[in-house]
């Protein structure tokens, strides 16, 4: 079970921001009391507890008045730190840190929180962990083991807020059913009620759409019996199109293989006249190859085959040698550029060499000749002459260096006694300069010092300071007696505050009623024709609702149908689409047979004609013979008369004239049959083919006069049908759009219409208390009001500060000139003490001047023996003595003597500083062994040149070679060729008689073939063919036409509202089943679900109104009310589709069988009292794993016998609690009375005074209980 132990505080509120000023509170167990003034901070610990436990800030600040003031703090940024230690409900230690820091800009503040810690000790070990507000708080809910609004409400309830169970009903009733933990409850029944309505609506829509799943169902089914028709129509039109093919089969297999056969013999007379020009081109060929040889090989094959052979091979293996010379010649090419490249390298480096060699030897001369002329001038001895070798240089760098070494040495010592010998000086001839400073800066200090004891007023100051501190003694006793006189005022003025704010409330709510009626009064006497109150209004919303639920179920209906009629015109759109070229097909049919003519009466006209050739043809078939007789008669039997007319003929030319016509006509009758059989037989063709369009013609009757007329009247009537559930659809949506804005405008309307009535109600509850304050006002006259009081409590607390104030500034005062005085007597005695101490260095001046003069002297001798030396070194002695006599008489050429001097010395320098650089370039080229090198490199250049001589004579040999192997090469190139045309010319030879076979081959097998015959067989089968096909061609058409239906019918039942339409009916109707019973189901859990939430509710009430029952009578003395209880009223027979339920939570006061509302009725210390009842209650009920509860400011607005009553009762919940280890009690008051009553018990033995120190920061002292009787 959860308790909290400690808490620091820093820089919250009047705390301060330093470490120094951080607060650290222990809290006892069972009672923590919190004593001290107004304004000392004690309300701050407790929204310190409430922010560290819920991250929520004291009422009316967002955190930025929560952390002390920058501006207070003389600070840009302050930070604020709340830590707190506590057992959570498990009892493990936890502390949780949280901060805050505020930056001052420059017009407003800015605040913000940063991340918090919670740090946990398990097995002794330490845990931190760093985490954002949101995730603190839902941990320290989770470890205190209570709801967050327990916590604010009950537990950390703010002074403030401390009445909040006496609020108005709407914040009564938040607060309580976030006590309750109803609020989930309550959403959950609100989701059930929505979830009912929502499947109750989908019920409906259920019901609709299985209606029109039903119709889709039949329709479907209609179909499926249509196709099951067609299918079998078409199963025997398939039979009889297999049986054509059956008996086409075997004469296509037939006329596949006459076909072949033919093709062949087409192939085998294409080969033979290929063959035979191949053959006339190849005895070409061979007899101009003849013509360009120059003569024929006569042995044998194989002799002329060994003969090319090796012939091959001789010439193979000289091309190889040649191969072989050439790839040997590369090597030596490459060979030779990369010895004539050396070559050149070596070249180069050599005279790179010789350079260096001849730079060498000219180092080596300069050298020398630097050194005889340097050891001249230096006189220096066995230098005389060249060449020198490393010893004689080594000797001579020794001795120059020596010389210099001396010289620099000497002249090195004494510059640096001389330097440091006038650095003293210097130092001395300042320190005079300085004493001259301090004697006046000493004398300003002993001047401040005198001045400022002089204006000291210390003593005053002090005697100030007591004479405020017995003023404030007064302001402060003034101060009390008016805090009881504005005690003993409240009481009297609480009735009047009551009645103004009546009066302001009944006003407020006169001027939201008038607001309401002008801001909705024209568009409702709009819509209704008058200004209705809620239940009109209601009731004509409820009318509304329906008239639209109606429209749109009319709107839906009309749409279904809407769609059903565009799927029915599709359909007929489609089948006359599918007719029209069905038709159209037909017709061009018929036009490729007769045209554009009546095929009826061509048909007719064809069949005469047929019967007129068949006769014109019998009597030419019977003519030849008939014009025969009538020839022989008429010349045989010199009859005179006609054979036909028996008409004589007068003269023998008319005779001949006759038998000429009749010879005539026999000459060409067989034509004429010819003719006319070829032009029956068309005809008789032309004939069958009408004959097999009949059918067709049919067809196309029928489409024209019947089915395309009958689907276009269909189609216009369902594009009326259309047209007028369009029309109806645009009608419902207008009516639609009409009435669900002035829907929409009313249930706007409604929301403030019952907000006025409820201000109505309101109102008449105001006008009937205002009427009872008028009563109890009745006969009241006092003299001074509480604003009276109050402002001169205001003016004494102010008077009170301004003399604090004084106070401390008198105090600081004394502190900064006692402090000012001691810096003087500092600076004074510092000045004097390093006045002493430069006396006692000045002494010491005369003896280091004369040192200085003594040593002056010596550098000058110094120098003076420095210039001789030099002088010596000279290289011309004879020529600088004669320049020293001129110099003692000519003192104008002192300067340039001096000049030539130094420039000697300086050539000798430079001359030393060349010897340096020739001996080291001549090491360096000692060392790197160039000579050796160059050596190297001229044996090296030597080798390489015999390389190369060797490789030239080398590849002219091989060059000489590979011009014989090229000439013998091409001698035998000759030869091979040669051979090459007569080996070509016997196998062309032996083609030449491959081909004269191939071709007698294939006349034999062309002659094996019965050609005439194969070509009869393939017309008559040909002719079958078509035959046959013309039928099958009719049975296909029938065929596809009932294919086509048949398509069309299943292309319409896999429609999206045929398809599966049985299944979709069926899981309709399961939905529509499942959905009823689920409704039942789910309005049985909201009641019983309903019922256990007020079961819970009745017995938490019954539990919590019992304490505060007990708690009321053994704490309240008056006897105006006998207890008081919270009552909780709900509607009951609440369904899931009814609205959710409305708790309505009040505190009453019951006096004998009377319960009267608590609110507006009862006295400020009365409300004080029952608010903190109700809490204690509460508190008890719902806090099982956190004992704790704070109370500030418990005693306002009682009376004596009332506190008392408090305290006593306190003590015996103390009393009762005190054996459970996580009972705490936090009591914030400044009645110091009310802490001696608490103390009187054996629960308390210190407690905590909370003042403020001379910064004005809070500070908490812990203090025993005993020392208040003496301060009393």
């Amino acid at each position: 079970m959860s308790r909290i132990e400690k808490m620091s505080i820093l820089g919250v509120r009047s705390f301060g921001i330093e470490d120094k000023d951080k607060q650290i509170i222990t809290f006892f167990s069972p009672l923590t009391i919190l004593v001290g003034p107004n304004g000392a901070g004690k309300t701050t610990i407790i929204e310190c507890l409430k922010y560290i436990c819920t991250g929520d800030f004291p009422p009316g600040t967002k955190g930025n008045t929560f952390v002390h003031d920058p501006k207070v703090a003389q600070e840009t940024d302050v930070r604020a730190q709340i830590r707190l230690q506590f057992r959570d409900v498990n009892g493990e230690l936890i502390a949780v840190q949280r901060s805050m820091v505020c930056t001052q800009k420059s017009k407003k503040t800015e605040f913000k929180t940063l991340e918090g810690v919670i740090t946990r000790t398990k097995h002794g070990e330490k845990v931190s962990v760093s985490s954002k507000c949101a995730e603190i708080d839902r941990e320290m809910i989770s470890s205190l083991g209570v709801s967050r609004s327990v916590l604010n409400n009950v537990i950390f309830c703010h002074q403030e807020d401390s009445n909040w169970p006496l609020s108005e009903g709407k914040a009564l009733k938040q607060k309580f059913d976030e006590i309750f933990s109803a609020t989930r409850y309550i959403k959950a029944l609100e989701t059930l009620r929505q979830v009912r309505q929502t499947q109750g609506q989908k019920v409906k829509e259920c019901q609709t759409e299985l209606k029109y799943l039903k119709q889709n169902k039949e329709k479907a089914c209609e179909i499926r019996d249509q196709i099951t028709s067609k299918e079998a129509q078409l199963t025997s039109s398939k039979e009889i199109v297999k049986s054509y093919e059956n008996e086409l089969d075997p004469l296509k297999n037939r006329l596949k293989e006459i076909e072949q056969n033919l093709s062949k013999i087409m192939r085998l007379d294409n080969e033979i006249k290929a063959l035979d020009s191949r053959k006339k081109q190849m005895e070409k060929d061979n007899s101009e190859l003849e013509q360009k040889m120059e003569k024929v090989f006569q042995g044998t094959d194989e002799q002329l085959n060994d003969l090319y052979h090796n012939h091959q091979r001789t010439v193979r293996e000289k091309e190889r040698r040649l191969v072989d010379c050439q790839r040997e010649l590369e090597k030596l090419n490459k060979e030779s550029r990369l010895l004539n490249q050396e070559k050149s390298e070596l070249l180069v480096e050599q005279g790179r060499l010789q350079l260096q060699a001849d730079r060498h030897q000219e180092h080596i001369r300069a050298r020398d000749s630097l050194i005889q002329s340097l050891a001249t001038q230096l006189e220096l001895d066995g230098f005389e002459r060249g060449p020198f070798n490393e010893r004689h240089i080594k000797n001579f760098h020794k001795l120059v260096r020596e010389r210099q070494e001396r010289e620099a040495e000497i002249a090195s010592q004494l510059m640096n006694e001389l330097r440091n010998v006038k650095y003293e000086l210097q130092q001395l001839e300042g320190s005079s300069d300085r004493i001259l400073e301090l004697d006046q800066e000493l004398s300003k200090a002993e001047r401040e010092l005198s001045k400022a004891e002089k204006n000291s007023n210390v003593e005053a100051l002090k005697t100030e300071v007591i004479s405020l501190q017995n003023e404030k003694a007064d302001l402060d006793r003034t101060l009390r007696k008016l805090d009881q006189e504005m005690e003993q005022l409240n009481h009297h003025t609480t009735t009047r505050t009551q009645m103004e704010m009546l009066t302001k409330d009944k006003a407020d709510k006169d001027e939201q009623i008038r607001k309401i009626k002008s801001r909705h009064s024209d568009e409702l006497t709009s819509l209704l024709g008058y200004f209705p109150n809620k239940k009109q209004l209601e009731d004509w919303l409820h009318s509304k609702s329906k008239e639209i639920n109606q429209t749109r179920d009319r709107l839906a209906k009309l749409n279904k149908e809407l769609a059903s009629a565009e799927q029915n015109k599709n359909h007929i759109n489609n089948e006359l689409k599918r007719k029209e070229e069905q038709l159209s097909s037909y017709e061009d049919k018929l036009f490729d047979v007769c045209g554009s003519q009546d095929f009826e009466s061509d048909l007719d006209r064809l069949k005469e004609e047929i019967e007129k050739s068949s006769k014109q043809r019998a009597m030419l078939a019977g003519a030849t013979a008939v014009y025969s007789q009538f020839i022989t008669q008429l010349t045989d039997e010199n009859q005179s008369c006609c054979p036909v007319c028996q008409r004589v003929f007068q003269t023998e030319a008319e005779l001949q004239e006759v038998i000429s016509d009749l010879q005539s006509k026999l000459r060409l009758a067989p034509d004429k049959l010819k003719s006319t059989e070829s032009e029956l037989k068309k005809k008789e063709k032309r004939r069958d083919e009408m004959l097999g369009l009949v059918p067709v013609r049919q067809s196309i009757i029928d489409l024209k006069e019947k089915e395309i007329p009958e689907l276009r009247n269909k189609l216009q009537n369902v594009n009326r049908d259309i047209q007028r559930l369009k029309n109806d659809i645009e009608e419902q949506e207008t009516l639609l759009g009409t009435i669900m804005p002035e829907e929409e405008s009313a249930k706007v309307c409604l929301t403030d219409v019952t907000i006025m009535e409820r201000f109505q109600m309101e109102l008449k509850d105001v006008e009937r208390k205002i009427a009872q304050q008028a009563a109890k006002l009745q006969g009241l006259d006092l003299d001074r009001t509480v604003q009276q009081v109050n402002q001169e409590k205001q003016e004494k607390q102010h008077k009170l500060d301004t003399v604090s104030s004084k106070m401390e500034l008198n105090r600081k005062l004394i502190q900064d000139q006692q402090e000012q005085i001691q810096h003087l007597k500092s600076t004074t005695n510092e000045l004097k003490s390093e006045k002493l101490q430069i006396s006692t260095n000045l002494q010491r001046r005369q003896q280091l001047e004369e040192q200085t003069v003594e040593l002056s002297t010596e550098v000058q001798s110094l120098f003076r023996e420095i210039k001789d030396a030099k002088e010596q070194l000279s290289p011309l002695e004879t020529t600088l003595e004669k320049f020293q006599q001129e110099k003692e008489e000519l003192i104008n050429k002192k300067n340039k003597s001096n000049k030539i001097a130094q420039d000697k010395m300086n050539d000798i320098k430079e001359k030393v500083k060349n010897i340096h650089g020739y001996m080291k370039d001549i090491e360096n080229y000692i060392q790197d062994g160039k000579d050796d090198y160059k050596k190297q490199k001229e044996n090296e250049l030597n080798k390489v040149i015999a390389q190369l001589s060797e490789c030239e004579r080398h590849k002219e040999n091989i060059n000489k070679e590979m011009g014989i192997m090229r000439q013998d090469i091409d001698t035998q190139k000759i030869q091979e060729r040669w051979l090459q045309d007569n080996l070509t010319l016997r196998k062309r030879n032996e083609e030449l008689k491959e081909v004269e076979e191939e071709r007698k081959q294939h006349l034999k097998e062309m002659g094996q073939m019965q050609v005439l015959q194969m070509k009869n067989e393939h017309q008559k089968l040909e002719e079958k063919i078509d035959s046959i096909k013309r039928n099958h061609s009719l049975a296909i058409g029938r065929q596809k036409g009932y294919e086509e239906e048949i398509i069309h019918f299943k292309r319409e039942l896999r429609e999206p509202q045929f398809r599966d339409a049985e299944e979709k009916y069926r899981e309709m109707m399961i939905v529509m089943r499942t959905t009823e019973l689920v409704n039942k189901d789910l309005d049985i859990y909201y009641k019983t679900l309903d019922q256990a939430i007020m079961k819970f509710h009745s017995m938490k009430m019954e539990e919590i109104n019992k304490i505060i029952r007990d708690l009321w009578r053994s704490t309240y003395r008056g006897q105006d009310i006998e207890y008081i209880e919270i009552r909780s009223d709900a509607d009951e027979n609440v369904s899931a589709s009814d609205k959710r339920r409305n708790y309505n939570y009040r505190v009453v006061m019951l006096k004998g069988d009377t319960a009267l509302d608590m609110r507006g009725r009862c006295s400020a210390g009365q409300k004080v009292l029952a608010s903190l009842i109700i809490r204690l209650a509460l508190a008890e009920t719902f806090c099982l794993n956190c004992g704790i509860l704070a109370l500030d400011e418990p005693t306002t607005n009682l009376d004596r016998e009332n506190i008392e009553s408090l305290a006593h009762a306190l003590v015996e919940i103390i009393k009762s609690r005190s054996q459970q280890r996580n009972f705490q009690l936090l009591v914030i008051t400044h009645d110091e009375d009310f802490v001696e009553l608490l103390g009187r018990s054996e629960y308390v033995e210190k407690f905590y005074r909370i003042k403020k120190n001379i910064d004005q920061c809070s500070e908490i002292v812990k203090c025993s209980v005993s020392s208040l009787s003496y301060v009393h």
